[in-house]
């Protein structure tokens, strides 16, 4: 018996203004799905998720959705309340339920156990971007959907929340829907893929099976199409050459062969209308240069705002090496960076480069980009109507064109420009400069599939050498030659490849877990007791200090709070504020509990 369907659309039609983003759209979403949905930038996808969650109307076609069906929905920039707390913003969910918070704890306990929230009463709006996206991914859970819908859930998250996430979804067994360019993730999580693109008749491919398995399923489909457009248009030459010819439609015969080579001809007209859109011509240019030593760095390190980057660093980058760097959010990945390009200094160690060696930087938050200026002058910031690319002169509205810019948007600001078209804009002005050493920064933030496989291959034929910094495990496996991970204490480790990198962070898990395990079993005070700090344990210690100093200002503001002469005639709101101000107390004495707990593991660590 084939599984039921939960979520359907037919006919679905979407426009914006005269540009219709799709078609007479048919899908269906049925039990135990886990969905791929990807497509070109501007083909659609958010606008199908919301419709699908209920949150948009189409212009025309039809939703249906099966009875009691409880749909999640986690939008590609979630909101809350800033003020909140993590605590508030999970229990507002199920205020807004018409659940009552204190009755349903357990859920919020779940929710911060599943998304490795530490301290319930931390503010939203000092939360990271990473941070906040896992609790809107746990506050949509926390509601029990049958149907999880997820728009762009991969970012702003580092490897280590993208692999969280991955283990979520693997171990999901209700139905979801996830847009992402993480090729990587959607191989890991995904059993069917969805392909909005208007190259196709109806608007849409779809493929069982992982991503890979997408790939030949639709190499196979479009290759079909295109034998079947070459044949099409080899009978639609033969029957212009016979129309030309002047045929008399008084037999029936010849004037269903007339009729015949129109519907011929509209439906060519119709295919060839429906080509895909142009990749990205993304070439970076490498200066040829052969030196076998373009920077050397011996020795290095570097703290910044009391966190150790690196520590006794040796590193050596020549022609046609690939680095690629690994690490969570705020290990120092882009100090690294500024440290090899020469914008900041180390503290200690030495970095060596090449005589005139040229570095060609791509910024993750696109520092470089005046987002007054228009896109005309941003792609050519020496004025003119023409850029010199390798040599020689190219119009601008041709290189406009080369990264997908219609000659329409040359007057906009830059700050008009959606995230993907201002990294386009960034790749643009970057490959005007011929490079011994590419440095780059999140180079694929936005960017869609097809000019991420574009991108990727470039820096395949690229030749001389490039230090990447990217959250595409994809990307990063194919192009890097070798992967340096820090770890946020300092630590810097080499691996051959991203596999290895992976296979290393279990191993340390598993012992972590081990380890754990041990002194579970072990009475306090014996002798077999496990001296020093977990690597875990080292990790909530650096960490610890910020934390008490964090909550010590909570209890600070709540003191003000309920020591506030407005609020002294309101019993219930008076209790509510000495509610939040006992809260905070807990969690300071917790906190210093748990302090004193790792210092005394730390000191048993110690040599004497």
């Amino acid at each position: 018996m084939p599984p039921a369907i939960l979520l359907s659309c037919e006919s679905l039609g979407k426009s914006y203004g005269v540009k219709p983003l799709f078609t007479d759209l048919s899908l269906g979403l049925s039990e135990g799905d886990h969905v791929g949905l990807i497509g070109p930038n501007g083909s659609g996808k958010s606008t199908l998720l919301k419709i699908l969650a209920g949150c948009e109307a189409p212009d025309s076609g039809t939703r249906s959705v099966r009875r009691q069906l409880r749909i999640g929905y986690v939008p590609q920039e979630p909101s809350f309340a800033e003020q909140h707390s993590v605590d508030d913003a999970l229990a507002q969910v199920l205020f807004d339920e018409g659940m009552d918070p204190h009755e349903q704890g357990g859920r919020i306990a779940r929710a911060m156990g599943l998304g490795g929230f530490v301290r319930t009463d931390q503010v939203v709006s000092t939360l990271s971007g990473g941070w906040k996206k896992r609790l809107a991914i746990v506050r949509s859970l926390m509601l029990e959907p049958d149907v999880l819908l997820l728009d762009e859930p991969t970012n702003h998250l580092d490897v280590e929340g993208i692999l969280w996430l991955e283990g979520l979804l693997k171990a999901e067994p209700r139905a979801f829907i996830v847009i992402s360019h993480d090729r990587r993730f959607l191989e890991a999580v995904t059993t069917r893929i969805w392909e909005l693109n208007r190259q196709y008749p109806n608007g849409l491919f779809e493929a069982r099976g992982r991503y890979s398995e997408f790939l030949e399923q639709r190499d196979a489909a479009l290759q079909a199409q295109a034998d079947y457009q070459a044949s099409l248009a080899n009978r639609v030459r033969r029957e212009v050459e016979w129309l030309r010819r002047g045929p008399k439609a008084r037999t029936t015969k010849a004037k269903a062969r007339i009729d015949q080579a129109g519907r011929m001809i509209s439906e060519l007209t119709d295919m060839e209308s429906r080509q895909s859109k142009a990749s990205a011509g993304i070439d970076f240019t490498a200066s040829g240069r052969r030196s076998k030593k373009l920077v050397e760095v011996i020795g290095l390190a570097k703290t910044l705002d009391a966190q150790p980057i690196v520590g006794n660093l040796d590193l050596q980058v020549g022609p046609g090496e690939r680095i690629g760097l690994l690490g969570p959010n705020g290990s120092g990945k882009s100090t690294l960076l500024k440290l090899l390009a020469g914008t900041l200094m180390p503290d200690a160690g030495t970095i060596t480069r090449a005589d005139r060696l040229r570095i060609v930087t791509f910024e993750q938050h696109r520092e470089s980009l005046d987002q007054q200026a228009s896109l005309r002058r941003a792609l050519a910031p020496a004025g003119g109507d023409g850029v010199v690319y390798q040599d020689r002169s190219v119009h601008l509205v041709s290189w406009a064109k080369r990264f997908l810019f219609r000659p329409e948007q040359l007057d906009l600001p830059v700050s008009r420009l959606s995230g993907g078209e201002q990294a386009r804009l960034l790749i643009a002005r970057l490959m005007l400069q011929p490079a011994d050493l590419l440095i780059l920064d999140e180079p694929t933030n936005d960017l869609d599939i097809p000019t991420l496989d574009v991108l990727e291959d470039s820096l395949l034929e690229f030749t001389g050498a490039l230090v990447l910094v990217t959250h595409d495990r994809w990307l990063l496996d194919r192009v890097s030659t070798r992967l340096l991970a820090l770890d946020g204490t300092g630590r810097a480790e080499w691996f051959a490849d991203y596999a290895q990198w992976e296979s290393a962070q279990r191993r340390n898990e598993k012992e972590d877990v081990k380890s754990q395990r041990s002194e579970e079993r072990l009475t306090p005070g014996g002798g077999n007791k496990r001296k020093g700090l977990s690597y875990k344990e080292q990790k909530e210690w650096d960490q610890i200090e910020t934390a008490i100093l964090e909550a010590e200002g909570q209890v600070t503001v709540a003191q003000v709070a309920a020591n506030d002469p407005a609020v002294a005639s309101s019993s219930t709101e008076l209790q509510a504020r000495y509610a939040t101000l006992h809260a905070a107390q807990e969690d300071v004495e917790r906190l210093y509990a748990r302090w004193a707990e790792l210092e005394e593991k730390r000191a048993q660590g110690v040599k004497p």
